[in-house]
């Protein structure tokens, strides 16, 4: 994952009263753009947003970093619950989404550096509460994905004791060979187990990932806490042991709740990017798995996770963008191929060590993630057509 990294889930019952965009365009600071779309200008110090009162329903934003560092920008529930977000905007790049937004009150941030609680400003989103109107194709989607989160969850828990059994009995060779398998089903549904908030930060963040102010002694918990221990350490304490307790239960939390996650078409598709970025900003690059080198597995799930949302949308994308979606099949394909390079058993889940991938190599597996996010990004749009 990026430091503190977040995506898509958003309510399911929606009042489809009209279509609305959050741009952030440097034409004119707060004012509409030519489409009738709500400008939002994210800048280092500022984010400034033309309209504090819109419809509900598909919702279109499409944002421009105007400042010197990477930002994110989300909307968020009062609570900091995720309503949609993208990050990893570049100074003076684009991003657009499209999500589903019902009726209530929200806040819009800009989280310059993507750091921190960000520069927030309220909103709020009228119209009446009915449920969107969706196609049976849609239904299916969201039944089908609703399904496969679930299964991914329960299957991880077994796979995490096993895990935090072996860091539990001071078994460092056991907990290693162990370890990237129990992260699978987690790194298959992160816009999912993210949308929560609050678990993903006990259990995915990096030691760079933490809150100003939090000591990583105290404060960092969870996978990668341990995978400092086993590979960097090599060995493990009582706090690892603890440690490895309040996995399990936070895992367990995770759990319950994946079945109470809103779910809709569009946050399927804007959580296959999502996916996509993680791969993009941590997987590539080597930053996730930086102690034990298991990234490509993390890559392979993350992959595997964005492709399970596509083709259950397909059904829906086809109608509406045929070319978006032989691209995207054309892309996954590819991807997933340049993948099998890495394998060392061509039938199990098993990837070579990252840290024996060299920089061409890397090149083009990053070459090949962005040849498929560009399209990906294009999805939940084609959803809503």
């Amino acid at each position: 994952m990026s430091p503190r990294p977040v995506h898509l889930i958003v309510g399911a019952g929606t009042a489809l009263a009209a279509v609305l965009s959050l741009t952030a365009c440097t034409a004119k600071s707060g004012a509409e753009g030519d489409d009738g779309a709500v400008s939002v200008i994210a800048k280092d110090g500022s984010c400034e947003v033309s309209k504090k009162e819109f419809p509900a329903g598909h919702v279109k934003l499409s944002v421009e970093n105007q400042g010197a560092k990477v930002t994110e920008v989300y909307i968020l529930h009062p609570d900091d619950r995720i309503v949609t977000e993208r990050e990893n905007i570049g100074p003076g790049t684009k991003a657009t989404i499209t999500a589903e937004v019902k009726a209530g009150e929200y806040e819009i941030a800009c989280k310059p550096g993507m750091k921190g609680d960000g520069i927030r400003q309220k909103v709020t989103v009228t119209g009446g509460a009915a449920a969107a109107r969706r196609s049976p194709e849609m239904d299916a989607a969201v039944a089908g994905y609703r399904q496969y989160v679930q299964a991914q969850a329960d299957e991880t828990l077994p796979r995490v004791k096993v895990f935090t059994d072996a860091v539990r009995a001071g078994d460092v060779e056991a907990a290693k060979k162990a370890y990237a398998g129990s992260r699978i089903g987690w790194e298959r549904t992160e816009p999912v187990a993210e949308s929560f908030g609050d678990i993903d930060p006990k259990v995915d963040v990096r030691e760079d990932g933490l809150e100003e102010g939090q000591d990583p002694a105290k404060d960092w918990t969870g996978w990668h806490r341990l995978e400092k221990a086993l590979w960097q350490d090599k060995k493990i304490g009582d706090r690892e042991k603890e440690l490895a307790d309040l996995l399990d239960k936070d895992l367990a939390d995770w759990v319950k709740r994946v079945g109470k996650a809103d779910i809709t078409p569009t946050s399927m598709a804007n959580g296959a990017k999502e996916l996509l970025d993680e791969v993009a900003t941590g997987k590539v690059t080597g930053e996730e798995e930086r102690y034990s080198h298991t990234d490509l597995v993390d890559f392979q799930a993350n992959v595997e996770g964005a492709e399970k949302s596509f083709e259950l949308l397909k059904p829906v994308a086809s109608k509406n963008d045929p070319t978006l979606v032989a691209e995207l099949d054309k892309q996954f394909a590819a991807l997933n191929t340049l993948l099998d390079k890495y394998r060392t058993d061509k039938s199990s889940y098993v990837f070579a060590s990252y840290d024996k991938v060299g920089k061409d190599e890397r090149k083009e597996l990053s070459d090949g993630v962005n040849a498929l996010a560009e399209p990906l990004s294009k999805l939940a749009a084609a959803v809503v057509k």
